[in-house]
């Protein structure tokens, strides 16, 4: 969340930020709600103050009468304190809700706009877009008929939206796990596996909603859990309410994870086989950096995602997201576009990771600070975020592009090590 001074101090540049982005929150009620909360903090302190002298004053009476008026007059301030707490209470409480609505700031240099029609292509992938001799078939089609995909299986389990892998499906999804955590390990990065649970306030430090109206997440009933959408949420809670070294910073850290998603809402064509579903696979990156180290590191999470699609050959783009398409906790963030030539009459671009510099907006819920040697106090550190591989997305994307007239799939190079071969045929 922001810092409420800001909030307060810069109301007018908030309220425009939060127009850009179409988020709900009511800045001016939180300004008021802020003004007020601040006055009956002073209140308080007063009164405390006030209290404490006449206390003082109680061994100093000169008399039964007098002391029996101060213990009156103490009594009398002990309820005043006692009241305006209470009120100090819910006036923080209701601040602190609001103020949990308003989103980051966003970078000067992101383009403004209400959705993803207004993101900005900055750069291509190394590899061109495929001119095929036949007509490209959809994911769904290719893999089904080399017999990798059981939507019906899917769906009879455990509903719309689930599905089962099979046979070399499996192999590929296993081959993009090895590939991605073995770059990463190469980068640094420390590799985990993830719980596939972590409790609300884990989530709500993050910046998920686990529960309500508006919720993507599925909650466990009866408890303070849900499972979790992406790694970036177990990744980010696992350093809440620690103080770092300074000198210890960046700290690189990738996650393999199932992801839960309700997909509330979603419709259309992209919800044809795996690339909308209900639980995927990931790999994911999360860094924890200096302030002025983030926008260093968001550039560099990017360039690895490129990386990784262009080793494995597959066309894309890079696109500048749009402030209306801003998830609430990003400052700024890239999308990378896979070309998915089996979409729609021609083919068409397809999300298939995303990169977020989310400054201190994490930090300050989940109380992430660092320290530096031989100064006073903590500061926030700075979070990022970054899918290195979507299994199911990037599986639409090699499925599609990698497809032979014969109805085979040829292996990108990259990953024939852990796949054992280097085309994949009808079992």
């Amino acid at each position: 969340m922001l810092d409420r001074k800001f909030v307060l101090e810069n109301a007018e540049l908030v309220k425009r930020n939060c127009a850009d982005r179409g988020a709900d929150a009511d800045v001016a009620r939180f300004v008021a709600l802020e003004q007020e909360r601040r006055a009956r903090q002073g209140d308080v302190e007063r009164l405390n103050r006030e209290a404490n002298e006449v206390s003082k004053g109680i061994g100093k009476a000169k008399d039964d009468a007098e002391r029996e008026a101060k213990k009156a007059a103490g009594r009398q301030l002990r309820e005043a304190v006692t009241a305006a707490e209470q009120e100090l209470s819910r006036l923080t409480a209701e601040s602190d809700t609001l103020l949990r609505r308003i989103p980051n700031l966003t970078h000067p240099e992101a383009p403004v706009g209400p959705g993803d029609t207004a993101n900005r292509e900055v750069a291509k992938g190394r590899t061109p877009v495929r001119t095929f001799s036949f007509k490209p078939a959809d994911h769904v089609t290719v893999a089904e008929r080399l017999g990798m995909l059981d939507l019906e299986g899917g769906a009879k389990v455990a509903g719309h939206g689930f599905y089962f892998l099979k046979n070399d499906a499996v192999l590929l999804e296993l081959a993009l796990q090895q590939f991605a955590i073995n770059l990463l390990i190469g980068e640094g990065f420390t590799p985990t596996i993830t719980p596939d649970l972590a409790r609300n306030e884990i989530l709500e430090g993050i910046g998920f909603i686990p529960r309500g109206p508006e919720t993507q997440i599925y909650s466990v009933d009866g408890t303070d859990l849900s499972l979790v959408a992406t790694a970036e949420i177990t990744l980010g809670g696992l350093l809440s309410g620690e103080v770092l070294d300074a000198d210890t910073l960046p700290v690189k850290i990738c996650g393999i994870s199932h992801c839960y998603r309700t997909e509330a809402g979603a419709h259309g064509r992209a919800t044809r086989g795996l690339y909308r579903v209900h639980q995927f696979t990931k790999v994911e990156m999360f860094a924890f950096t200096l302030p002025d180290k983030s926008d260093e590191m968001l550039d560099y999470l990017r360039g690895l995602e490129c990386r990784i699609f262009d080793e494995l050959g597959v066309p894309y783009r890079v696109v500048d997201t749009a402030s209306g398409d801003l998830g609430g906790p990003a400052y700024r963030k890239f999308d990378l576009e896979a070309w998915m030539p089996g979409r729609g009459e021609a083919g068409e671009w397809g999300e298939v990771t995303s990169t977020s510099n989310c400054t201190d907006y994490q930090a300050r819920r989940l109380n992430i600070r660092y320290r530096i040697k031989n100064e006073k106090g903590t500061h926030f550190v700075h979070t990022l975020n970054g899918t290195a591989v979507a299994i199911s997305r990037a599986l639409v994307a090699i499925l599609e592009n990698y497809q032979n007239a014969d109805g085979s799939v040829t292996v990108p190079e990259v990953l024939r090590k852990w796949v054992g071969k280097d085309k994949l045929t009808t079992c």
